[in-house]
């Protein structure tokens, strides 16, 4: 696991990231839960600083990566209603759930002022995500059909990559 220190990686307490990502999660009836530097982080499942879930909760800390807050809150957006229901650390699923997850996350990142998915696919191969095809980006653009044909069955995109606002299940 990297640190955000080992890399240019955006965090949750750099300038104007707590409260767009606040809101952006609360568009879909998800409250970030910040925790003062150093904390321990409920939920986490790699330890901190990575972002942690709890219920309808993403607990971060100021310097837990945006593309951590951002894939656990993909997480509980991708998951059924029934696992939602009793969430805390272990999101579950399976490999394509995790791909619409990281697919996700970086549809999300548009929405987020000075982010975006190219700084975002940026930050994740920063801090280790690893794709057959070597990058993040190279993943997205030519090898995740599966994980947009998930989004969009389960009604969290629509036919043009656009978000719907919508979780699993609602």
């Amino acid at each position: 696991m990297n640190t955000p220190s080992d890399h240019d990686i955006l965090c949750c307490g750099d300038a104007g990231q707590t409260d767009a990502l606040a809101a952006l999660l609360a568009r879909y009836g998800l409250e970030l839960v910040m925790h003062p530097p150093g904390a321990t982080l409920p939920g986490t499942w790699w330890g901190e600083p990575e972002a942690g879930i709890v219920g309808l909760r993403v607990h971060a800390r100021p310097d837990t990566p945006v593309h951590s807050a951002l894939h656990e809150a993909a997480h509980t957006l991708c998951m059924d209603s029934q696992r939602r229901a009793t969430l805390h650390t272990n999101a579950g699923g399976d490999d394509l759930e995790e791909c619409a997850v990281c697919y996700l996350q970086i549809l999300l990142a548009d929405a987020l002022p000075g982010v975006g998915r190219e700084r975002l696919m940026r930050d994740m191969d920063a801090w280790g995500y690893s794709f057959r095809l070597g990058s993040t980006a190279a993943w997205f653009h030519e090898d995740a059909d599966d994980a947009r044909r998930f989004l969009q069955r389960h009604g969290l995109i629509d036919a043009g990559d656009r978000l719907t606002g919508r979780a699993r299940g609602d």
